[in-house]
């Protein structure tokens, strides 16, 4: 699984944080370590400290808010993605799909108006730098 941070993706200043190039391994991996960490234990979660993601130009760490607010930087290098326990137990719902079976397709993991969004993409297809 890889981490990476794409700017002004479609022209109109919107940016994606994006988890990709994984399997359902890694997809169960992930999904499991939102429940144990964030759900269950209410921990941060720092993507850089986790063994089977590689960032590749940012990190990404996630923690529990009184509000979802999506994904928050000052530097567009190290990202906060910031919700209520809720928005992470929605998370867990959209990323379960990939947890059941090797997939192709891809989910936006929070609805807010955002200018950053966090994407799921199993493979690098739908977005290309």
């Amino acid at each position: 699984m890889e981490l990476d941070y794409i700017e002004n993706v479609n022209g109109l200043d919107e940016n994606i944080v994006r988890l990709y190039n994984f399997n359902k391994a890694e997809a169960i991996l992930f999904r499991n370590l939102l429940k144990d960490t964030i759900i269950d234990k209410r921990q941060k979660l720092d993507l850089s400290e986790v063994d089977f993601i590689t960032p590749r130009n940012c990190n990404l760490i996630f923690g529990l808010f009184t509000s979802d607010e999506g994904i928050l930087t000052k530097d567009n290098e190290i990202f906060f993605c910031i919700l209520t326990l809720e928005g992470f137990i929605n998370m867990v719902k959209l990323i379960t799909p990939f947890c059941n079976k090797e997939s192709k397709g891809y989910q936006y993991l929070y609805d807010i108006d955002n200018p950053t969004e966090l994407l799921f993409s199993p493979s690098a297809s739908l977005i290309e730098e």
